[in-house]
């Protein structure tokens, strides 16, 4: 009886490996994604009327309207997958363009 090759095994073993290998560095990224957002803090040697007023500003400065400039090949069902918006979301914040007629360069506004 002939003896089977160790390739026979090795084969399924090493893509059984990588899987697992890239679904633990995409699992870490996601997980650090979430945290790095909110661990911010204001200083403690602030006064409490000079933090609230850093706080407010900051928050008026992060509610500018953001915009996003097509590229060649992009399609508004792109546009949103990529910027996390919703299609429809998309096209209400820019009622005056035209799905179906993109141009490379255009900006569009981004709904947030």
């Amino acid at each position: 009886m002939r003896r089977r090759s160790p390739a026979r095994w090795l084969a399924p073993l090493a893509l059984v490996t990588c899987a697992v290998a890239i679904y633990v560095v995409v699992d870490h990224e996601l997980l650090s994604d979430d945290g790095g957002a909110s661990t911010t803090s204001p200083t403690t040697s602030k006064s409490g009327a000079a933090a609230a007023k850093t706080s407010t500003t900051k928050r008026k400065a992060t509610k500018k309207a953001k915009s996003y400039t097509v590229k060649p090949g992009d399609s508004l069902s792109a546009i949103a997958a990529k910027e996390g918006v919703d299609v429809a979301a998309l096209q209400e914040a820019n009622p005056d363009v035209d799905a179906s007629a993109l141009h490379p360069g255009q900006k569009l506004k981004l709904p947030r």
